[in-house]
């Protein structure tokens, strides 16, 4: 009862900052964008921490299509990835969460991948919303930092989940082996 009041509170906090967000700088522009994507992570981040689901739906299982994480490589993941270690986020990961080698490290590494995912999918539903609503009531032009920040905060980092949770997972059936 108390996890469920916690996460209805979050709900309503997100909603009111985002009202206030609409309100005080309006839809358009960069730093709306830039604001909302931000202030979503955070939203969602502590949302999700609180959910502490199991994530063990089918839906983070790797699928056929993904072969290995091929068509991964040919949307620029590892583009992505050089990335994210050029502007430091990788550095800034690593002492957060440092990795260590062992079993009960690399299953939660793996976990983390979902909870992730999943937080980067709510937030891609919610922007693309808003991205859809921008450019119906003001024009396309007016919605392309919502477009452009969402597939670069929230899309990539969803095809990176998937991309590195097979390959956590191969490191984990090694490791469970040994």
């Amino acid at each position: 009862m108390r996890k469920a009041f916690i996460l209805i509170f979050i709900t309503i906090i997100t909603i009111g900052l985002v009202y206030a967000l609409v309100h005080y700088i309006g839809v358009q522009g960069f730093f709306f964008a830039w604001v909302l994507n931000f202030m979503l992570m955070g939203c969602v981040l502590t949302f999700t921490e609180t959910l502490k689901s199991q994530l063990s739906s089918s839906y983070y299982n790797e699928k056929v299509w993904e072969s290995r994480g091929k068509i991964y490589e040919s949307l620029g993941i590892n583009w992505f990835r050089k990335l994210l270690i050029w502007i430091g986020w990788e550095r800034l990961n690593k002492k957060s969460n440092p990795i260590e080698k062992n079993t009960k490290a690399l299953m939660h590494l793996h976990y983390q991948t979902k909870q992730s995912e999943l937080g980067h999918i709510i937030i891609f539903f919610i922007v693309m919303g808003f991205n859809i609503f921008v450019a119906f009531k003001f024009g396309l032009l007016k919605s392309l930092w919502l477009l452009t920040l969402n597939i670069f905060l929230n899309l990539y980092p969803i095809l990176l989940q998937r991309y590195n949770r097979p390959r956590l997972a191969r490191a984990i059936n090694l490791s469970k082996r040994r």
